[in-house]
């Protein structure tokens, strides 16, 4: 699927306090790990890890993986910088951008390929669509761009993100129901972490 996925795991963790949220455990492998892995399952194309803070502790936890790390410099900068970075590196036949967070363990493989797949799908009618997932009509992530968005996307000025460019084109939102409220749930925080840590009992 012509899609690339990029993972933003360059952040600081500021909001976990003192441990990197990407790190911690999750089932029998990190919160990062088990990211990446659902990511693979479903069968994206490219997967591109932007790398920043702690960089040599994620490098060190990919070394035999099909991912391809990408290095932000500008990490301090906001997410929009890690952004930038994966755009700018990804392949330039790619038919659209998969913005994933780095801490949203609990997104299934199948739920990727969902969204992957309704991105394909939209472009054949709608060149500029932007495929966002929604829980019961709460918009989560990852949001998916078309690659006509490279440019803009590129010059992102809002530091947390690219929703200037979603709210700029609502007429091309594609919004895909998901079986599960998945797309909703980071480990921005403790209380965050400890959701995600009881929902993996269920």
């Amino acid at each position: 699927m012509n899609v690339c996925a990029i993972v933003l795991s360059a952040g600081l963790s500021s909001r976990m306090g003192a441990q990197n949220k990407l790190f911690l455990p999750f089932g029998k492998h990190t919160v990062l790990e088990t990211t990446l892995a659902r990511i693979e399952a479903a069968g994206i194309a490219e997967i591109l890890v932007v790398t920043g803070y702690e960089q040599e502790r994620v490098r060190g936890l990919f070394q035999n993986k099909p991912y391809r790390l990408v290095e932000n410099p500008a990490f301090r900068q906001g997410m929009s910088s890690s952004i930038k970075a994966g755009v700018a590196a990804a392949r330039p036949d790619a038919a659209g951008f998969m913005i994933c967070l780095a801490d949203m363990p609990l997104i299934s493989g199948e739920e990727y390929r969902l969204l992957a797949e309704a991105l394909i799908s939209a472009l054949e009618t709608d060149p500029m669509a932007i495929v966002q997932p929604r829980f019961q009509e709460q918009a989560g992530n990852p949001v998916l761009f078309s690659a006509r968005y490279r440019s803009a996307l590129l010059t992102l000025e809002y530091p947390e993100g690219a929703r200037p460019i979603v709210q700029a084109n609502r007429e091309h939102i594609v919004p895909v129901n998901m079986p599960t409220d998945a797309v909703l749930l980071d480990a921005d925080t403790p209380e965050a972490y400890q959701i995600l840590l009881e929902r993996l009992k269920e």
